[in-house]
């Protein structure tokens, strides 16, 4: 037998010093009695029925043993049911380049980038999710995997010093995500791609056009200002030390590439979102998701057990309305 609720048991040990407490009131009332007659007279003019007394508590007794049992919800006829799990594969792509670290969002692009991820992580349960990072060049921080509470601690953990090669290479994390998503069925899977678009010479539009071939749709979400944004720079201490500069001692101004992340989601059938001030309607991205098409990505036999606490119900109630019915004192010639 499998109990549901098997704290609930713990109340059988109340009944104890219930049926003590009965047995005490029974003899302190017997007691009393006695004082004021003798006892073989007693017995002929009261209409108290000792007998039926201990009828009585026995049963309201046994009604709560049964009520008890019945809350702890007793399962009994164990049967193996085999649980398949269906859903999509999505690989999340997120730029932890330096030019993520500009603060045109706040705190900067990439904290707000990893609390978006988060509200869609969590949406994703069911699904197959992923997580690779990207910069001069994309490697994987968590494969392919149903455990969402492994995303978000992966997620979590991003930083722009992650990958020390500088720059922001689009096609390596796109052409990366489609060979992790090689053994998964067409139109069954998604590349969710976080960046400000800046892509350093990796021809994202090719590699985003050999995701399509492959039957990868590619959702991108831009972030960041199309007018520019200081990148700044910090000491070994985390304090702050001045913006970045090119060659010629120029500050450099990160953009938001809209132009490239809308072709990107164009050529693969997927879609551009903008997050706007770091925001973003993360259920629409979910709704485009949900209409992949489904694949098997689990298969378990899962242990099942019928539900028995009908029975102890019935016979607690049925002890109850026994009890309701027995009087409590006999009549008296």
């Amino acid at each position: 037998m499998h109990f549901v609720y098997p704290y609930f048991l713990l109340f059988e040990l109340l009944l104890a010093p219930l049926a003590l407490f009965f047995a005490y009131r029974f003899r302190e009332k017997r007691r009393a009695l006695e004082r004021f007659a003798d006892p073989a007279l007693l017995a002929r003019l009261s209409s108290a029925n000792g007998t039926r007394r201990w009828l009585k508590a026995t049963l309201v007794i046994g009604a709560l043993f049964f009520i008890i049992i019945a809350l702890a919800r007793p399962q009994f006829g164990a049967k193996l049911v085999s649980v398949q799990r269906q859903g999509a594969d999505v690989v999340i792509a997120v730029d932890v380049s330096a030019s993520m670290l500009a603060q045109d969002m706040k705190p900067n692009r990439l904290e707000r980038a990893k609390a978006l991820l988060s509200q869609l992580a969590l949406q994703l349960q069911g699904n197959r999710v992923g997580i690779l990072a990207f910069a001069g060049t994309a490697f994987w921080q968590c494969p392919l995997t149903l455990d969402i509470s492994s995303v978000n601690l992966f997620l979590q953990i991003m930083d722009a010093n992650l990958i020390p090669l500088p720059g922001t290479a689009l096609g390596s994390a796109i052409r990366l995500a489609t060979a992790g998503l090689s053994k998964t069925p067409p139109k069954s899977k998604a590349i969710v791609l976080l960046t400000d678009g800046e892509d350093h010479k990796s021809d994202a539009a090719g590699a985003a056009r050999e995701a399509a071939q492959a039957g990868i749709k590619i959702y991108t979400i831009g972030l960041g200002n199309p007018s520019g944004e200081p990148i700044p720079v910090y000491d070994a201490g985390g304090a702050f030390k001045e913006y970045k500069k090119n060659k010629k001692g120029e500050v450099v101004m990160s953009k938001l590439d809209e132009t490239l992340l809308a072709q990107i989601a164009d050529d693969t059938g997927g879609a551009y979102f903008r997050a706007q001030d770091g925001y973003m309607d993360v259920g629409r991205l979910i709704e485009e998701i949900r209409g992949l098409e489904k694949q098997k990505l689990s298969s378990s036999l899962h242990r099942s057990y019928e539900d028995r606490y009908q029975y102890f119900l019935f016979m607690g109630l049925l002890l109850l309305m026994a009890e309701f019915f027995i009087p409590a004192t006999r009549r008296v010639l």
